[in-house]
């Protein structure tokens, strides 16, 4: 063999040992992009006109994925004050997120809601979650309770069981009730809008389509924060069986003042003010921007945590120390439920849709009931409801609790709607 047929072999030799080493490379790279790779949310089940069983089921992979992206979070430079005036401070969310990362089981709340029945069903060509307890008391009253944002149906899993069976839990049977719980269309386990048009006004037909569908014509509804923008709906529309409505957040914006404002009304007025200049700035973005906060909130789990944990530290009635009513688990629950849906952007696109325009000062010529709680975003004043409501037949104010009324104080929220509702039973 000459020298020259000795080059040949070996140049072809490195060129095949280079390929099988990119090759090599490639393949690693593609193991590797594939272990990384982000788990795609868990698939619904096609919903259609059927009322049909839903099991909630997060795959381990994703679970797993929540676990990394945790362990790896960039964190930012601390808060230049001493407060939450610039946002969630840096140490309260890293002893969350630790928890989140080390501590926290999912399956746990998993669990818990699965050990109520839950459904999905077709409205208007969007599949709706929902969860539906029936009382084993023969005259339950139905109702239908509307979370809002940053809620979701874990708010009302303590209250389910009073409601429901009042006599084990300090109730009489006439206190009984049917109990429905929708996620709001692009929350939770129902499915997201692919179009616009999903305002207010056509959740609340979607809920009475609901409450028909489940065979009841004479029912209540109930809702804060949005869930107080859907039940307003509801009654606006006079939707066939609704009976009344219960509001812990009465919707006054703009407050119904008439003539010079009295000291009160200042005072809650300055309230409204506040709010709007210093904490509604995720309602700006969400109602303006809701894509471009979407893909933020999409891709870090302790962005999600934070701009959800900052509304708890807001607005619960805690004085900014929202564990002091609401454990780490049940906040938790909820963060991970827009974290493992991937509901982050869909969630607040409700706001482009309805904020400035639904969500607004409304006369509602049918029974109205109001619980106000002290910790609310602002304190509204029985005066303007009388003005907007003049069916009001019930107004009372409690001694604690703060926006998330159910979830922070359930035996009050559960001891108003027995007593809001028992006139019309």
């Amino acid at each position: 063999m000459s020298d020259s047929d000795i080059d040949t072999i070996l140049s072809r030799r490195g060129a095949l040992l280079g390929a099988a080493a990119i090759a090599a490379g490639s393949m690693a790279a593609v193991s590797s992009s594939n272990a990384l790779a982000t788990p795609a949310p868990p698939s619904l089940p096609p919903a259609t006109s059927e009322v049909s069983p839903f099991i909630a089921r997060i795959p381990q992979v994703q679970l797993d994925d929540l676990k990394r992206r945790l362990a790896a979070t960039r964190w930012p430079d601390r808060e230049q004050v001493s407060d939450w005036s610039q946002g969630v401070p840096l140490e309260r969310l890293r002893s969350l997120v630790t928890y989140w990362e080390k501590q926290y089981d999912w399956r746990r709340g998993e669990r818990q809601l699965n050990s109520f029945p839950q459904f999905r069903t077709n409205i208007d060509g969007l599949g709706i979650h929902f969860l539906h307890v029936r009382s084993k008391h023969e005259n339950a009253l139905p109702i239908i309770l509307t979370h809002g944002w940053p809620g979701s149906i874990f708010e009302f899993l303590k209250v389910i069981g009073p409601l429901t069976n009042p006599t084990a839990y300090g109730g009489k049977a006439e206190d009984a009730f049917h109990v429905v719980i929708p996620s709001l269309p692009g929350f939770g386990f129902s499915d997201k809008p692919i179009e616009k048009g999903w305002n207010l006004p056509r959740i609340a037909r979607a809920w009475a389509t609901l409450m028909k569908r489940l065979g009841y014509d004479r029912w209540v509804a109930q809702g804060g924060d949005w869930g107080a923008g859907v039940t307003t709906w509801l009654a606006q529309q006079r939707a066939v069986g609704l009976a009344a409505v219960h509001l812990n957040l009465p919707i006054m914006f703009p407050p119904p003042v008439e003539g010079t404002p009295n000291s009160e009304e200042k005072e809650s007025i300055a309230q409204l003010i506040a709010f709007d200049k210093t904490l509604s700035g995720y309602a700006k973005i969400q109602a303006t921007r809701p894509q471009t906060l979407g893909y933020a909130l999409t891709d870090s789990p302790v962005g999600q945590a934070a701009w959800i944990y900052e509304k708890f530290g807001d607005w619960t009635d805690s004085k900014h120390d929202p564990e002091s009513v609401l454990t780490r688990e049940e906040m938790l629950n909820n963060i991970s439920l827009y974290w493992l849906t991937s509901t982050a952007t869909s969630s607040a696109r409700l706001y482009s849709e309805s904020f400035y325009t639904d969500f607004s000062t409304q006369k509602l010529d049918l029974p109205v009931a109001v619980s106000v709680f002290p910790g609310e975003l602002y304190r509204p004043l029985k005066p303007w409801a009388e003005r907007i409501y003049p069916q009001l037949y019930y107004w009372n104010e409690v001694s604690k609790g703060g926006h998330f009324a159910a979830f922070e104080q359930p035996g009050i929220f559960v001891a108003e709607l027995r007593q809001a509702f028992h006139k019309l039973r």
